[in-house]
């Protein structure tokens, strides 16, 4: 069934969007990257937004007009959108709004090295391109069938803008920018009482998305799955559990590193979590170019895979598989279960369920397929429209710059 309560615009909901309430999406996930496009346009002013090349970062002016040329490409300029996932990718698109844009955003044309050398045009044109794609997107979007398959790509550049809006706020941690007259663009870190871990019983139960609505290839589809017993943290390990690895000497120890954790270690040379200043009585952390006491009682942030397997170890605990941490969030809810305040690791590597078929953006799940490990929850910066208990993330296990954390097992 088809949503049209507006009052879902925020919320997962937007899945099965409408017509008219996804194009009060589509507008609010653009408002949303233009709001992030302002404060590195106020923070980079000097530099025209150009920025040196450095690891966990690209440049803000493609990631920017990418959001243009995706809703574009699959909507705009797709002769196959009806058909949705069954869409074939190969299909000559039709000409775009600027014939450049190819050559600018097509991420298979142009892969991330490439992007720091491109003659990107300069804001006020990317914000124009921005406006002229979603004015043909909305239009376009009047005269769609209210059935799944003909809204599939319009919900799809919803839910990847907002990806990639919390992209921005990613990057404009790394790059220590301070949000401005923006700062509402992010919620406060809430803190909260420590709870009890859960106790699951040994169950079959379903992992994965239900057909019906908008589901990501990766999701792709429910079925059954056996789960030992286990116990899980309700929350996420918080700075002061983190902090006690930390006092007891866990940078110096190998013993609670894997191998290549180890060597990572010594190669960034870390003693402490990205952006900590100081763990000793308190944090000191940087975020967005502020030194900010953080709450002890706030869910640790920016740690490697690496790091929070380490903790795990040394605290005689596990990270959860994937299928752990999914039965959790279903069943867990009214038990006191609590995500979204930072992405989680868990102990899974990223593989497709049984049966995966790609969807027609070919660089999306794909890729990451056996050489990533899988993210579970949300962060604070997450739209609402992505926190679905479904959801898949997906990171290498080095990465440190999303607003990641993590929960234990017991062993």
């Amino acid at each position: 069934m088809l949503d049209t309560d507006a009052s879902g615009v925020n919320t997962t909901r937007m899945r099965h969007a409408g017509r008219e309430l996804l194009s009060l999406g589509l507008i609010d996930a653009r408002n949303h990257t233009l709001r992030w496009a302002t404060v590195f346009e106020e923070a980079l002013a000097a530099q025209q937004m150009r920025i040196p090349e450095q690891p966990d970062v690209t440049p803000p002016l493609w990631l920017i007009g990418h959001a243009g040329w995706f809703q574009e490409h699959w909507i705009a300029r797709n002769v196959q959108r009806h058909r949705g996932p069954a869409c074939d990718p190969s299909a000559p698109p039709l000409a775009s709004l600027d014939n450049r844009a190819d050559g600018w955003y097509d991420p298979a044309q142009v892969k991330p090295a490439a992007r720091w050398s491109l003659d990107l045009p300069d804001l006020a044109q990317t914000k124009q391109y921005l406006a002229d794609t979603m004015e043909v997107t909305l239009e376009l979007l009047e005269s769609t069938e209210e059935t799944d398959e003909a809204l599939y790509f319009f919900r799809l550049a919803q839910l990847r803008e907002d990806m990639q809006a919390e992209r921005l706020a990613q990057m404009a941690q790394t790059l220590g920018l301070p949000l401005g007259d923006a700062r509402g663009l992010l919620p406060d870190i809430p803190t909260t009482a420590a709870r009890a871990p859960l106790l699951f019983p040994a169950a079959r139960g379903l992992l994965g998305s239900a057909r019906g609505g908008f589901v990501f290839d990766n999701e792709k589809w429910a079925h059954e799955v056996a789960v030992p017993e286990f116990e899980i943290d309700a929350q996420a390990v918080t700075w002061a559990q983190y902090g006690e690895f930390v006092e007891d000497g866990g940078y110096d120890e190998a013993q609670w590193w894997s191998a290549d954790g180890w060597a990572w270690l010594q190669r960034e040379g870390r003693r402490v979590p990205r952006h900590v200043d100081q763990m000793r009585q308190a944090v000191l952390q940087q975020r967005f170019g502020r030194v900010t006491r953080v709450p002890m009682s706030q869910p640790v942030m920016h740690v490697s895979w690496f790091e929070a397997d380490a903790w795990c170890r040394w605290a005689g605990r596990r990270l959860p598989s994937e299928v752990e941490w999914e039965f959790a969030a279903v069943g867990g809810r009214s038990r006191g279960f609590r995500q979204g305040d930072v992405w989680e690791w868990t102990a899974t590597t990223f593989r497709p369920y049984p049966g995966f078929q790609p969807d027609p953006d070919r660089n999306y799940s794909q890729a990451a397929f056996g050489s990533h490990k899988a993210v579970r929850g949300a962060s604070f910066a997450t739209h609402g429209r992505l926190r679905d208990p479904h959801f898949r993330g997906f990171l290498v296990e080095t990465r440190d710059d999303a607003f990641v954390g993590f929960r234990s097992c017991a062993a």
